[in-house]
């Protein structure tokens, strides 16, 4: 392994248009859009019950302190509603409190871009009411300590008390990196010293059945210097998927079929896992887990198990956007090369976990593919999920959408022609403000001699090898200014784009390796990169049954789509011409293009040449599709 640690996002300034305007958008719109949902004030949209039921669990533990029996509810579901529950239990998915966690993440890290002292006062109350909740013993559950205590990590395949720990670790750890306030850190650390006392060496053998505690573990180990959350991280870690499986433990059964635990990546030990099975986004927190732990504890047996489940996403189960999971039954992975377009789940979530996962395995090995792929999820896939406004999201991002058949196809119930307000199980919009609000530190990592720049925005970062101001103009002529100001000699590692075929340095004879190209630094330099961003046809792997005969549209790190507000319905009567002569007309790309014919009324007939027209396509990026009202949208053309 070849390490490096990522540049704080605190010591990152985007200064980039395209970059600053989604972060803007979210510190003006998501972030305080997202606060409204979380205490059910959003008109027409699901309730989130998450800030009610940490009151409600406050309030509870207060009557246990001064003695008083409270009522016990069941725990027997995944979901409580007012139709199926009593009004005073616990309300929504069991995973709810995540929720707010990952709302106080994001604005831990809007906050390291633009100081709010509203914004952390507002913060700093949702951490009051959380801590609130928390019981003496350190255990912060909203669900089990309103319904039956008693029951706490007896169902830890899928009652997610494991992955809301996870979820409030990670926005501890950023909000005490943000603001030196330590009040949420040192709750969470009294549940993760309980997690660590429950299923130690000598605890219970268990692990979550939706993993992401593993890599908060890191997190708060990496805060702390508390060894313990490290073990306890990589005991989880080594426990997965080895017999008699804990699953079973848990619930009376013997000797369960390993297909049993697919969904959940418990089927076999991790060291034998070598395809990316199950729940996407379980998968890639656990595959992020993984990494982290081979990364801090040099185990380069389970880091080469990381990069075979990364090549197999990446070369095998990944639409061209970066979404990933196929198909809606389980959200889950399916097959070799089994991506269907109008089908696709592809959850907003999964390519966030796919982003992280991607920059944890460039933290081990800086390859220039783990950043590719951070880069076509970053400006396809996860982009799409949040409307130009902020204020609607896509949970799935297929690549092909016919609302009539979401409408009365109940195999394609799960996609939508137009973004939601909000949902019950709103794990997506949280995810997506994190993420973008901490877009700086995905940007440079470095170690001892090396700064790797890994995307092209506008910024400005400052670390002790180096003052560096990018001027970029990455997505329009692909050229990338660099302004350093040395401190130390030391070398600069510049990506090479996946997509450019074209590019040269103004810094000529570059040492290049796996995917970097890197320049002796030794004083104060100014250093220019062209990347060339031509539109491209790409085509699938032929193994991609529902692709033949079709083509998609790119242009630098950009997938483009073709929608009906701009060549009219039946999508599926387009093809691009063979000579297409591309113009880039800002953000839009124009092709030449026919449309065929349509039929008549008859279903069937004898076969004749078809008869087309030539018209005039036009493409838009993909992340931009469904903000002009509901209508059909197709990534990929004939061709």
């Amino acid at each position: 392994m070849e390490k490096s640690i990522p540049v704080s996002n605190k010591n990152v300034e985007i200064t980039d248009s395209f970059w600053i305007n989604k972060i803007e958008l979210v510190r003006k719109e998501v972030i305080p859009y997202q606060w409204q949902a979380l205490n059910d004030k959003i008109e027409n949209a699901e309730s989130s019950y998450s800030l009610r039921n940490l009151r409600l669990a406050a309030e509870v533990l207060s009557k246990r302190k001064r003695g008083e029996k409270t009522p016990v509810f069941p725990t027997d579901k995944w979901h409580y509603t007012p139709e199926n529950a009593d009004k005073n239990s616990f309300l929504g998915w069991v995973f709810q409190d995540s929720d707010p966690a990952k709302w106080i993440e994001a604005v831990a890290y809007s906050l390291q871009n633009t100081p709010d002292t509203e914004l952390e006062s507002l913060a700093d109350s949702a951490i009051d009411l959380i801590c609130s909740a928390q019981a003496e013993n350190g255990y912060l559950d909203s669900f089990y300590t309103i319904n039956n205590p008693d029951k706490a990590f007896t169902n830890l395949r899928d009652h997610h008390e494991l992955y809301c720990f996870g979820h409030l670790a990670e926005a501890a750890t950023a909000y005490y990196n943000t603001t030196g306030k330590n009040k949420l850190l040192n709750a969470v650390c009294r549940f993760a010293d309980l997690i660590c006392d429950v299923f130690g060496e000598n605890g219970k053998k268990g692990y979550g059945g939706h993993e992401i505690a593993e890599m908060a573990l890191v997190k708060l180990y990496e805060t702390t210097g508390n060894e313990r959350y490290l073990n306890t991280a990589k005991l989880f870690i080594e426990r997965r998927g080895t017999r008699p499986y804990y699953f079973d433990i848990e619930r009376g059964i013997k000797n369960s079929n390993k297909i049993d635990y697919i969904y959940n990546q418990a089927h076999l030990p991790v060291w034998e896992q070598n395809q990316a099975v199950g729940h996407a986004v379980r998968g890639v927190y656990l595959y992020s887990g993984m990494a982290d732990v081979a990364r801090l504890t040099d185990n380069e047996s389970l880091f080469k198990a990381c990069e075979t489940l990364f090549d197999d996403i990446a070369n095998k189960k990944m639409y061209i956007t970066g979404g990933i999971g196929s198909t809606k039954d389980g959200e889950a992975f399916t097959f070799a090369y089994d991506l269907p377009n109008d089908l696709a789940y592809a959850e907003t979530c999964a390519s966030i976990g796919l982003v992280f996962f991607a920059r944890r395995m460039l933290q081990a090995d800086f390859n220039s593919k783990y950043a590719d792929i951070m880069e076509r999820c970053l400006y396809n896939g996860i982009l799409s999920g949040m409307a130009e406004d902020g204020k609607s999201f896509f949970y799935v991002n297929p690549l092909e959408v016919h609302p009539t058949a979401c409408k009365y196809d109940s195999r394609k119930s799960h996609v939508k022609p137009v973004r939601q307000k909000w949902f019950d199980c709103a794990c997506c919009p949280p995810n997506l403000a994190r993420l973008i609000s901490d877009y700086g530190e995905y940007c440079f990592t470095e170690n001892e001699g090396t700064l790797f720049i890994n995307l092209y925005q506008s910024a400005r970062t400052s670390t002790d090898k180096a003052e560096i101001e990018i001027h970029s103009d990455y997505l329009n002529s692909g050229r990338v200014e660099f302004k350093i100001k040395a401190k130390t000699p030391f070398t600069l590692a510049l990506r090479i784009p996946f997509w450019s075929n074209h590019f040269k340095f103004s810094k000529e004879n570059p040492y290049i390796r796996k995917g970097y190209a890197y320049f002796d630094i030794n004083g104060d330099e100014t250093l220019t990169a062209e990347f060339n961003p031509e539109i491209k046809i790409i085509k699938c792997n032929s193994n991609v049954r529902e692709n033949i005969g079709k083509v998609a549209v790119m242009r630098g790190p950009i997938v483009y789509c073709i929608e009906e507000k701009d060549n009219g319905s039946n999508l599926h009567l387009l093809r691009l011409a063979r000579n297409p002569k591309f113009n880039l007309d800002g953000e839009f790309i124009t092709a030449n293009g026919y449309r065929e014919k349509e039929d008549s009324n008859r279903l069937y007939y004898e076969y004749s040449e078809t008869e087309e027209t030539l018209v005039k396509l036009k493409f838009l990026p993909y992340y931009r599709w469904a903000n002009r009202g509901e209508n059909e949208m197709s990534v990929y053309i004939k061709y």
